[in-house]
């Protein structure tokens, strides 16, 4: 395990001089706290996914600190919350909680809790009304766009 947490330490995982796993996550064991190092070490591959990813579990695990949350205590009524009171924008709200669905899945698939409590939160919806794409025509080719604007 000393192997993993020294790898993981070199993805820049703990924030400056904070520590490699979350209270929260501590807490529940050192099963816990392995899956949560070998989420973001061996499940994400892309290093801007991870880094979206690790911000958005700092965030939230801080939070569950404010409410003296335990793992075993998470339900979709805390998630549901957290990311109701979040200052972000749709997009990042969305963003967030499909990290937090993904982590959770990752602590189900290891036995590490029982179910993902973040399964059945509804992310808030974000659409995009108006686009600046032009229409293209067939038949009029270039010579239309440019009659457009």
């Amino acid at each position: 395990m000393t192997a993993t947490l020294a790898s993981s330490q070199s993805l820049a995982i703990p924030a400056a001089g904070g520590p490699l796993v979350p209270a929260l996550i501590a807490d529940a064991g050192s099963r816990a706290s392995y899956r949560f190092i070998e989420f973001f070490t061996a499940s994400i591959e892309n290093d801007n996914t991870r880094a979206a990813y690790i911000r958005a579990a700092r965030q939230f695990f801080a939070w569950c600190d404010g409410k003296c949350l335990t793992l075993q205590a998470l339900n979709p009524v805390f998630i549901a919350a957290y990311i109701k009171q979040h200052p972000g924008s749709a997009p990042t709200k969305k963003q967030h909680l499909a990290a937090l669905r993904m982590l959770f899945d990752y602590l189900v698939t290891g036995q590490v809790i029982p179910f993902n409590p973040a399964a059945s939160v509804r992310a808030p919806r974000h659409s995009v009304t108006k686009g600046k794409t032009p229409v293209l025509s067939v038949a009029g080719g270039c010579a239309e766009v440019a009659r457009q604007h």
